[in-house]
């Protein structure tokens, strides 16, 4: 698929009746790894990419080239539609939000997140006028291509703990939407209840968030809340460093190896590996 067919293709599991999943990858062969596996699209994490550079994850650890450079080769490495985190767009006026929107557009994604955290203890999210100007700003420039861009709007309510996250979240969300995202993310819920409250209240198609420590919510059980998308962020890359973090105690305390038990022999990563074009 090109990106303009890429881009058609993640629209439409936006607007279809159900529920799709979209793991998300921090390197290329992350990335294979999971589109082999059937997924209908992928995102990045921004986590797990800043963990891969040793580097801790919050914006500003990663410069917007680097990570845009990864998401490039995320991007080329699949024949599925690629959405990228964002985070909060590399800068806090609308128009940095909307070069970042442009930038990731030409690194090949079709869809993108775009966050309202500020990282400031004092002032955790933007405020709420200015917050929807940022989303306003990215439509704006996606909506300046020839690709059709699926813009998602992530409201960080319950992370930030602010008062009341519930009311804050819908608030936020569909001021979002009426600024031009298509889809809402309110990450940090893992109450069924709660998460069936949000599809009532919000305007427009919801994702979640699992594989977060307590998150225990089955797809099945997603579905039949109404969320439409399911994504696990830098889960799965925090799982990697945890098997990392095993076999080098195992190596230094115990000094057996039983850690390779679980590794892909190198001839069937090779074989996989070759079996995607090159370049």
């Amino acid at each position: 698929m090109d990106q303009l067919q890429k881009a058609l293709r993640f629209q439409d599991l936006h607007r279809q009746d159900g529920i799709f999943r979209m793991p998300n990858a921090w390197d290329a062969g992350s990335a294979r790894m999971l589109s082999a596996s059937g997924f209908p699209a992928i995102a990045t994490t921004s986590a797990g990419i800043a963990f891969s550079l040793g580097l801790p994850d919050y914006e500003g650890a990663v410069s917007r080239e680097t990570m845009l450079e990864r998401i490039r080769q995320i991007a080329a490495a699949v024949d599925l539609p690629v959405s990228a985190d964002l985070e909060a767009g590399y800068g806090v006026e609308p128009e940095q939000v909307g070069d970042t929107i442009r930038l990731a557009m030409a690194a090949g994604v079709v869809g993108g997140n775009i966050e309202d955290f500020t990282g400031e203890r004092s002032a955790p999210l933007f405020g709420l006028d200015l917050a929807a100007e940022r989303i306003r700003a990215a439509r704006e420039a996606a909506d300046a291509s020839a690709i059709p861009f699926t813009l998602t709007a992530r409201t960080d309510c319950y992370l930030a703990g602010v008062g009341n996250p519930f009311a804050a979240a819908v608030e936020r969300a569909n001021r979002y939407r009426e600024a031009g995202a298509d889809c809402l993310f309110v990450p940090g819920v893992s109450d069924p209840d709660v998460i069936a409250a949000l599809v009532k209240e919000i305007d427009g198609p919801l994702t979640v968030v699992m594989g977060l420590s307590g998150s225990t919510l089955s797809v099945s059980q997603l579905a039949a809340l109404g969320v439409r998308r399911v994504t696990i962020g830098g889960s799965l890359a925090r799982a990697t460093y945890g098997l990392i973090r095993q076999a080098a105690s195992e190596m230094k305390e115990q000094g057996s190896f039983s850690f390779a038990d679980r590794q892909i022999p190198d001839g069937e990563l090779c074989r996989f590996f070759a079996s995607f074009p090159s370049g």
